[in-house]
Parts: structure tokens; sequence; C-alpha cells
């Protein structure tokens, strides 16, 4: 349900703000849960901590800053595991269509 805030609706937010170590120190983001849980997937996947990866990132200097950086990252990282075998094995693309048929 939105709030009213000076005559206007405006919906609470869904981002989590969670604290961080990036490259300056201590700092907070604030992300969707699922991008949460997608950064902590990878993270499992590589062996590496939250803190270790997002300084990775943000010192590839993408030009959005940190918060969108690790969304990009997040994005790229399973869009480059994305494959059409994965795609089969999770029951998705044209070839479910293909199976129904």
């Amino acid at each position: 349900m939105p709030r009213v805030l000076m005559g206007v609706a405006v919906s609470a937010s869904r981002l989590v703000n969670r604290n961080v170590i990036a490259g300056g120190g201590r700092t907070s983001m604030r992300l969707e849960p699922e991008l949460w849980e997608a950064l902590i997937e990878i993270c499992q996947r590589e062996g590496r901590d939250v803190h270790a990866l997002i300084r990775a990132v943000d010192a590839a200097r993408h030009a959005g800053g940190r918060t969108s950086a690790v969304r990009v990252f997040v994005l790229s990282y399973f869009r480059a595991a994305a494959t059409e075998a994965g795609h089969a094995a999770a029951g998705h693309g044209p070839h479910v269509a293909r199976r129904a048929a």
C-alpha cells in the first residue's frame, strides 16, 4: 500500500540496505532482495566473500556507480552462464514449445 508524502502517493521501497566493505572502506548498498540472493549465490559458486567480490566489481570502474556496477555484474554473470543446454535443463526457451507440440 503506497504511503502519502506531501500529497503524493509513494510506494514503499523493496530495496534492502546492507553494509559492505568496498574500495574506500565500509559503505552501504541498497539492492533488491533477489539481487542480494544472486550475489550470494555467485560468491558461493566462485568461493569468494561478498566484500571481495564487490571490491573487484568496484575496481572495474563502471560509469554508473557501485550499485549499478553490481547490478550489471550480476546480470552479466548469469547471462554468460546461460547456455542452450542450461535453458533446456531448466525447461526454458523455444525448445519447450517444440516438446509440447
